[in-house]
């Protein structure tokens, strides 16, 4: 195998925007750092202090429109920009609270109003908002990607499935083969814990919000439902884009 880490995605704001990255530093039992970190209440969320079911917040799955947006998170200013093609671009401090009705006016010029209100920011204490209360990241394949957009005649963009790390070189669904294995990505190793299970969210394109493709439909004539596999860090590290991939185990 010759495969290579292609990308770094990260989402600070669950389903609300994506960011690539060259590199960062990975930490044993953690998720991939500023990975939904935050995410928007609604009217109906039941929240406590911790991780929370998906269903509590905004999501792609519930408004495709959500899936186009980008972002980018300055460490320096702790603020979040997050741009839209039909919202535009808002700069907001997420843990400020005089912050939230800024991104609650962005928000109402895409999200529909006989959907559940959005009511505010919501961060977890000592957990991100994946969809499993894990420290799982998300791995995924371009081959498999692009066996997908054969099968649908259409180049299916990588953000729909918004993942966190894209490894280039492998077989298509060779990693559906990884389960229980570990493998090395740069400087850190993970250990592959499930396959993912993937939802409508999918079906939207990432440049316009609207939903274009039967994702799910090409999934389940493969006799599966799943795009990629959540793997836990057991060992730290630096990963940057170009570094080696292999399965060590």
């Amino acid at each position: 195998m010759n495969a290579t880490l292609d990308r770094i995605i990260r989402h600070p704001l669950k389903a609300i925007g994506r960011e690539e990255l060259i590199g960062t530093i990975l930490t044993r039992g953690q998720w991939l750092p500023m990975d939904r970190v935050w995410a928007v209440a609604h009217e109906r969320s039941k929240l406590g202090q911790g991780w929370a079911p998906k269903a509590n917040f905004l999501r792609g799955v519930t408004e495709p429109n959500l899936m186009a947006a980008s972002c980018i998170w300055d460490e320096s200013l702790a603020r979040l920009k997050l741009t839209h093609p039909e919202a535009g671009e808002i700069s907001i401090c997420p843990d400020t609270e005089p912050n939230t009705p800024v991104l609650l006016d962005w928000l109402s010029r895409i999200w529909p109003e006989e959907l559940p209100r959005p009511t505010g920011i919501y961060r977890a204490v000592d957990a991100n908002l994946t969809d499993a209360p894990d420290p799982w990241i998300s791995i995924n394949s371009l081959a498999s990607n692009h066996a997908m957009s054969k099968m649908v005649g259409k180049n299916l963009s990588i953000h729909r499935w918004r993942g966190n790390l894209w490894i280039a070189g492998l077989a298509p669904w060779e990693e559906k083969g990884w389960v229980g294995r570990e493998i090395r990505v740069g400087e850190a190793t993970l250990r592959v814990q499930c396959e993912i299970t993937r939802c409508k969210a999918t079906m939207a394109n990432p440049d316009t919000g609207r939903r274009d493709v039967d994702t799910l439909g090409a999934l389940q004539a493969l006799g599966h439902q799943e795009f990629g596999v959540f793997a836990e860090v057991v060992h730290g590290g630096e990963i940057s884009t170009g570094a080696m991939f292999e399965v060590v185990t």
